[in-house]
Order: C-alpha cells, then structure tokens, then sequence
C-alpha cells in the first residue's frame, strides 16, 4: 500500500514529460497539466501576429509604375446594385432631329453646306431663288410704304380737328383708312413669317438691295451635324409633287438607347432607373436613365420597348451600333467600393495593393455586394486612399521574390 502513491507520481511525471516534449501538443493541455509558462505562450502569440501583421512594401517610383502602366484611383463612396442586361440599339434622339423643308416653290441658288458639316441654329444652309417670295416681300414694301403715309395723313387729320379746322366725318375716315393700311402691312408680314423669314431679316427688308428680294436663306432649326441632303444647285423645290425637304440635321450631343425586354422583366422596369451600356470594340461605357417604358407588348417576340437616355457628348455612340445594357435593380450605396480589376487573392484571402510614398504595400480587404466590374470593401480600406487597379499581376510577383528584410 505504501508503494501506490510512489507509482502514481511516477506515472504522472512521465505524462508530463511526452505532453511537454511532443509536438504538436497544444499550450492548453501544458497548461492543464501545468507545465506550459504563460510568458513563453504570450510572447509565441505576439510573434505569430506580428508575423501575419507584417508585410513587407513594395518600392516602386512615379517612373517604375508608369513603365509598368499600373493605373490608379483613390477609393471613395460608390453605388452598387444588382443588374439586369438586355440587349439594345442606339438611335436618336427624337427629341434632336430636325427636318429643313421649304414653305414655298423655287429653285436652289446656293447650297453652303454639304453632308458631314457641323451647323449652328439659325445659321445659313442653302439660298432659295423664288418668284413666290419676290412677291410676298414686294407686297410687304407696298404695304409698309402706304401704312407709313397714311399714319402721317391721319395724324395731319387729327391735328386738325382737334384745332375744329376739319370737319368730324374727314377725321373719322382718315383714321378708318389708317386702321385699314395698318391691318394690310400685319398681313403682309405674316406672310413672310409663314414663308420662314425671321423677323429681323423682316426689319431689314427696306434697305436690301433689290436683287435680294427674290432670294430667301434657308436656315438650320438646331445646332447639330448635317446627316443627309436631298437637292443640287438648280433643283426645284415646294409644291405640286415638287422635294420639299432639302437637308437633315441630327444632334447627337444625347442619344437614345431602344432596348428590347422581355414580358417577364418588364415588372422591373421603371423611369428613372439607371442604366449602364458597353459595345463590343469600344472600351468606354456610359450611364444614362430610363426615360419611357412601353405599356405595349409586340405581338411576335412578347418583348415590350424600353428607350433610355444617355449623354454623348464626345460622340463615341453612333445611331445604329448594338450595344449591351445593364438596367440597375436594387441599388444602394456603400462608403468604399473598388474596381474587381484591383482584387488578387494571395494566400486564400482577398487583397488589394494600397499606394505608399514608397511603392505599393498589400492590404488584406474584406468584400461585401458585388456587381459586374466593382465590389463594395467592408473593411481594409478607407475612403481617400489610393489603390492599383490594373496590372496588380505584377505586383503579386513581386511579393512571392525573395528579398531581403532590414
């Protein structure tokens, strides 16, 4: 009996020994049996996460980055969403087309512009030579001429009776006449309007030369680039089966996007919403609304008619080109949000390559919503901050060299 308790410590101090010397063994077993130094544990841990905070920078200049065309954006508040893609063409603006057409019969005199040119509102386009518009500017003279006379024959009238020289009935005629003079100079001059001439050509019409009267410019109706023309010089134009329209102008400063959605999305659909395009062979994109959603089905593809408007300024979208639209569902917006071109994955997490005075230094991020070319960042980065966006294949490289450490 007095041999037991020996055997027991002996035991227990051989456990001892293999929990402390085996490896493999975790600190909270030594701990248990009461061998394993709190100290050496803590300081084990520090080392561990100093190890995994550590990274080392990758040094790099203005001019290595450049020759290595590494692009960069600082990071900041983004609006990410889910999206819809359908298909779509690009047409004009119906609200930026414009048809020059004549109000009169006549001949074309001069044309000063030819298809492609770029036009300004009210700027000269062609010259019309017509026997119609000789007249209505004729008739216009006569009528300003005798208003003009009858105005100072009235007034001499009124002058008179007013000092009792005339008679009642001569003052009352004279200005009868006078209303009537005045009454055939307004029509006069609304013909001219209706005929296209712009009220300060109207004002100057006295003092043109005669042989401007049977020659009318023809002007363009908006700022916008010439797209088709119709007549020659010496063509005939007006009435009696005669061309009417002679040039086509389009702006194409905004443009329409008609896109094709099927019945199934249409409850998605709504004015309003965003929406982002891309085309095969053109590598910018651009944004735009809805600005109409057809209540109307077509009867053979079950697809309803969907136009959004987007700014092309730069005329990079030409009416005719097919393009890809994705119409955002869901959006929100997130405080931190990078292009997916920026994200790598190294060592089973994502990271992203932060810019430092001295280079590029790799940032463990946490990601959030994703969309097709951007991802909301939950943590790592903070707005403000700039990060590479292309060619971080080479950055990743770079980490897996081996380089010396200070």
């Amino acid at each position: 009996m007095a041999g037991r308790p020996l055997v027991v410590f002996i035991a227990f101090a051989a456990g001892a020994a293999i929990v402390a010397f085996t490896p493999g063994v975790s600190t909270t077993l030594q701990r248990a049996v009461g061998i394993g130094s709190d100290k050496k544990v803590a300081q084990s841990q520090a080392k561990l996460e100093s190890s995994e905070k550590k990274t080392l920078p990758i040094p790099m200049d203005d001019a290595q980055i450049k020759l290595a065309q590494i692009d960069q954006v600082v990071v900041g508040p983004a609006n990410i969403a889910k999206r819809l893609v359908v298909p779509g063409a690009i047409i004009p603006h119906a609200d930026r087309v414009a048809h020059v057409s004549v109000k009169l019969s006549g001949t074309v005199a001069e044309l000063r512009k030819n298809i492609g040119d770029d036009v300004v509102k009210d700027e000269v386009i062609a010259v019309l030579e017509s026997r119609e518009v000789a007249d209505a500017k004729s008739e216009y003279l006569a009528a300003r001429l005798t208003d003009d006379l009858q105005r100072d024959l009235f007034a001499r009238d009124k002058m008179l009776w007013d000092s009792r020289v005339s008679t009642e009935q001569q003052f009352l005629r004279s200005r009868n006449t006078a209303a009537q003079t005045g009454m055939r100079l307004n029509i006069a001059r609304q013909k001219l309007l209706a005929l296209g001439l712009p009220e300060s050509e109207i004002a100057a019409l006295p003092q043109a030369p005669e042989a401007l009267l049977r020659r009318q410019d023809v002007r363009a109706p908006i700022s916008g680039r010439l797209v088709e023309r119709k007549v020659e010089l010496g063509t005939a134009v007006g009435r009696d089966n005669l061309e009417t329209e002679l040039f086509v102008v389009v702006d194409l400063s905004r443009v329409w996007v008609e896109l094709s959605v099927a019945s199934s999305d249409l409850p998605l659909m709504r004015e309003g919403q965003a929406i982002t395009i891309a085309a095969r062979g053109v590598s910018k994109t651009a944004t735009g609304k809805i600005v109409f959603v057809s209540p109307l089905l077509d009867k053979e593809t079950r697809t309803a008619r969907v136009v959004a408007e987007v700014d092309n300024t730069d005329g990079s979208w030409r009416p005719g080109s097919f393009v890809t639209a994705a119409v955002a569902l869901n959006a929100r917006d997130v405080s931190v949000a990078v292009p997916t071109s920026a994200i790598q994955n190294i060592g089973g997490e994502q990271v992203v390559f932060v810019r430092t005075k001295d280079g590029f230094e790799k940032r463990a991020v946490l990601l959030g919503q994703r969309e097709d070319r951007s991802v909301e960042v939950v943590s790592g980065l903070i707005a403000g901050e700039t990060i590479a966006i292309s060619n971080t294949f080479s950055l990743k490289a770079e980490l897996s060299k081996p380089r010396d450490e200070d």
